[in-house]
């Protein structure tokens, strides 16, 4: 059982002593900004025993204390072996020191079809559920890291976009209803606007649909300050399918009308397969193909 306390900690009952543990909510083992580099490469056999209270399956809890965010990080996922590396030496440490209670899930979409973003975060919210209690999901693309460790992955009362000064738009946020990226949402935020779109196939505008389902849900977006949300992305090349989708600006202007006949009501899918690996669990999915 767990108590909110102003701003200075969280206590909780220790089930085998008896006692009370807390975590801050302002987790002092936080560094501040960081020096953020692709330049060495990453060897996951070596992370791992740098990461010795990472479980199998990218599963993490303060050892010290009891921590009231459960939070799956899902990634959407295909052909991006080295990105998902460097995202992983970075934000273990990272998501560690906010003394978070996380699990690490990498879906992978399956066959030649075009990419679906939206669908994987749909899938990963579903799958993780099978796995733990979770109450807070933070949805990020495997080619963006935080250069401030301030910037918590976790939920708010209010959904949070968590990468608003991205390297790619010179820092800044590119437009107000930018929603893309890194972003974190409730359980129950996530069921009030009925999970993601499933039918953005392609790069784009489902980000957007996704904002305009908060607005429409009477949610409003909770932002880190330009500072602590400064992140960086690994340049690359656009994915081989996952062109910019040519219907998504006409599906955007549509959201308030789809919106309850598309999501997690209406999500498919098989899974083809999960390996717990050392450091996340990685579940290859048959999404199928646009209609």
């Amino acid at each position: 059982m767990c108590r909110t306390l102003p701003e200075a900690s969280w206590l909780a009952l220790d089930p085998r002593s008896g006692a009370a543990t807390d975590c801050q909510v302002l987790s002092t083992l936080r560094v501040g900004p960081m020096l953020i580099e692709f330049n060495v490469p990453v060897d996951l056999t070596l992370l791992a025993k740098q990461n010795p209270e990472v479980k199998v399956g990218g599963r993490y809890a303060p050892k010290d204390c009891i921590s009231p965010h459960k939070v799956a990080i899902i990634i959407p996922f295909r052909n991006r072996q080295e990105h998902l590396k460097y995202w992983l030496y970075y934000l273990h440490p990272i998501l560690q020191r906010q003394q978070l209670d996380y699990g690490i899930y990498v879906i992978n979409q399956a066959g030649e079809s075009t990419f679906n973003r939206a669908k994987l975060l749909n899938v990963g919210f579903q799958e993780a559920l099978k796995d733990y209690d979770y109450n807070c999901f933070v949805f990020s693309d495997v080619d963006l890291i935080p250069m401030d460790d301030r910037n918590t992955y976790r939920c708010f009362s209010q959904p949070r976009h968590i990468s608003v000064a991205m390297d790619k738009f010179g820092f800044s946020l590119p437009y107000v209803q930018f929603f893309g990226g890194v972003s974190a949402l409730s359980k129950q935020q996530f069921l009030t606007i009925n999970g993601f779109p499933n039918n953005y196939w392609g790069w784009g505008g489902e980000d957007d649909d996704i904002f305009n389902r908060l607005v429409f849900k009477g949610m409003s977006i909770s932002r880190p300050n330009a500072v602590v949300g400064k992140c960086r992305m690994i340049r690359h090349s656009r994915d081989k399918k996952n062109e910019p989708n040519p219907q998504r600006f006409d599906r955007i202007a549509h959201t308030k009308e789809t919106m309850l006949s598309d999501g997690l009501n209406t999500l498919t899918y098989k899974v083809l397969d999960i390996e717990r690996n050392p450091l996340y669990t990685k579940i290859t999915v048959d999404v199928g193909t646009p209609s």
